[in-house]
């Protein structure tokens, strides 16, 4: 079988080109031939509709998108090959339930008059523009032949947005890496890691904030937590015009009197993932849902950090937003109200006054990290793909 992947891939520093990464290669393993027509193009959509439009597509049995994080050269890239081939196989992994691609290229005159002027401007006109949007995303998803999703969330969200039949999107979790178990440390002191890039929205100043207010509360526990922030330092998210977003945690950090327990590793080898999370007891994520994106419909999505926890059997703490509720069902974690600093200092307040419960949540976590080893993954999206090919054929 040979698949067309669509999709970012590193050196591009995002969650889906990682996931790609990782997803390319185990197919491969299965006995799967992939091949990447986008390679090199970015995020440049008109370089993508060009690639299709002079790429060999012979003997191409099925392509398969990734879609999410912002990006529309694989939205743009889809809608040109449907065009094309009328019955060439294609899917799609849906990063962002309930939208596709939430955003156009372009906003349609006299919309786009006002692109370049100061906020809130722009960004009134693309909710505007947003019934045009969801019109094409709808027409597109209707137009695959199958739609994937990480979560059982995302999937009702997607099917209902995208006005789609339930059978047409299929819930695929997020493989994990095969990872050998390692017991947890000493559970004093107890040791959060936050994981992931870093930059505005995934909520590290609530973190921050209510680790402030535990200690404070009671500052016996000072010494008995300790703070890891880990992961991608996303230079061109985290460096805006209001100032270096990493400079202002670390101002927060001193203004909260928290420099002595907490520790940075930013952008961490891919090596060093595993071992650096393993040293930790609890993984901790204090997701925020973007206040914008509500204005244009409900993100479910999951996390790459979420896979990685549950390959390292590390239970997680984490927000009420995306999906990661359905993510932490199994009994590997625990969660809270998005944005609610009282909650989330009691939750850890808690963890540091019975901190066995880690061992149970670790326990939990590693049973699901075995459930979704990546050649079970990558073997039911063959399976997928085969099904998409039988008695199928397209214009070469």
């Amino acid at each position: 079988m040979r698949v067309a992947l669509l999709a970012p891939l590193p050196p591009e520093q995002t969650g889906i080109a990682d996931y790609a990464a990782v997803f390319k290669a185990a197919l491969e393993s299965a006995g799967v031939q992939v091949i990447t027509p986008l390679a090199g193009c970015g995020n440049d959509p008109q370089r993508a509709v060009a690639r299709i439009m002079e790429f060999d597509w012979a003997g191409v049995d099925v392509v398969h998108a990734e879609l999410g994080g912002g990006r529309l050269a694989e939205f743009q890239a889809l809608r040109a090959l449907r065009a094309r081939f009328p019955r060439l196989p294609l899917s799609a992994t849906v990063h962002d339930p309930e939208r596709l691609v939430w955003r156009r290229v372009s906003l349609p005159w006299p919309l786009s008059l006002v692109q370049s002027w100061r906020s809130p401007w722009p960004q009134a006109a693309t909710v505007l523009a947003d019934p045009l949007c969801l019109y094409e995303e709808r027409q597109l998803a209707r137009n695959l032949n199958a739609l994937v999703t990480l979560t059982e969330t995302g999937r009702n969200c997607l099917v209902r947005r995208m006005h789609l039949p339930p059978p047409q999107v299929h819930v695929i979790a997020h493989g994990n890496q095969a990872i050998t178990s390692v017991p947890l440390p000493p559970l004093e002191p107890l040791r959060l890691l936050y994981f992931g890039f870093i930059y505005r929205g995934k909520g590290i100043e609530d973190l921050l904030d209510a680790l402030a207010l535990v200690v404070r509360r009671q500052p016996q526990l000072f010494s008995r937590v300790r703070l890891t922030l880990a992961g991608g330092s996303a230079p061109e998210m985290a460096f805006e015009p209001g100032g270096s977003y990493l400079d202002q945690l670390r101002q927060r950090i001193v203004e909260l009197g928290l420099e002595s327990l907490l520790e940075w590793r930013l952008d961490l080898p891919v090596e060093e993932i595993a071992p650096q999370i393993q040293a930790h007891h609890v993984m901790v994520l204090p997701y925020r849902e973007s206040k914008k994106l509500r204005l244009l419909g409900e993100q479910r999505g999951t996390s790459g950090a979420l896979s990685w926890a549950a390959a390292c059997g590390r239970g997680v703490l984490t927000s009420d937003a995306r999906a990661f509720a359905e993510e932490v069902s199994a009994g590997n974690g625990a969660l809270f109200p998005q944005g609610d600093i009282h909650a989330l200092a009691n939750e850890l307040q808690s963890l540091l006054e019975a901190p066995e419960r880690c061992l149970q949540w670790a326990e939990r976590a590693a049973q699901v990290g075995r459930e979704r080893l990546w050649p079970l993954t990558a073997q039911r999206f063959k399976t997928l793909f085969t099904s998409l090919c039988e008695g199928r054929t397209h214009e070469k």
